[in-house]
Formats: structure tokens, sequence, C-alpha cells
């Protein structure tokens, strides 16, 4: 038998889950072949990593919100008051948080 062009073995396992979707991208892409695929994307594919700071503090922020808001409805309750100062701070709040995700997501495009 002839010499293997590729004569080094890579073996792992996977779920039947991912052996399933291995198989159906591959037939989205009209590849029949498994060895190839697996070594096109392990060699060429490519890997992101999303740094996800900016999104918690999004997340931190909006959280910060919830309670304000959270806040304000108990006191609207107990005095059947809205006070303007609360809504222009929560409105200020809201065009922080949106700054700061539009920021984050022209930063990631």
């Amino acid at each position: 038998m002839a010499e293997r062009l590729r004569p080094v073995q890579m073996k792992f396992y996977v779920t039947e889950e991912e052996k399933n979707f291995i198989y159906k991208k591959m037939s989205l892409i009209g590849v029949k072949n498994l060895s190839a695929y697996l070594r096109k994307m392990a060699i060429d594919g490519q890997l992101v990593r999303i740094e996800t700071t900016d999104l918690d503090e999004i997340c931190r922020q909006i959280s910060g919100i919830a309670k304000n808001i959270n806040q304000i409805a108990k006191r609207i309750n107990a005095t059947d008051n809205i006070f303007l100062e609360d809504i222009r701070e929560m409105k200020k709040k809201v065009e922080e948080v949106w700054q700061l995700l539009k920021s984050t997501l022209s930063a990631l495009l």
C-alpha cells in the first residue's frame, strides 16, 4: 500500500447531538467527506471570542434601572403621586444604557 499523504491520525469524541449537528452543517455546504470537512474546519475555521465586559456593565445598569422602577412604583402606590425628578432620573439612566449599548455594538461590528 502506498504511503499516506497524512500519516498522523487524530481522534476525538462527540455526543450523538454534536455528531448530527456536524453532519447537518456538512450537508448544508455540500461536503460529503467527514475527514476533509473536519480538517478544513480545524485548520481554516475561525473562533470568535467576544469580550463581554461591556455587556456585563449594560446588564448591571439595566438591573439598577429595574430596581429604580420598582422603588418608584412603590412610592406611587403609597402616595398616589408621580415625581417629575424620578422620571427625569430614569430617562437619564436609560439614555446612558443606550449610549453604552450603541458603542458596544459598534465596536463588535
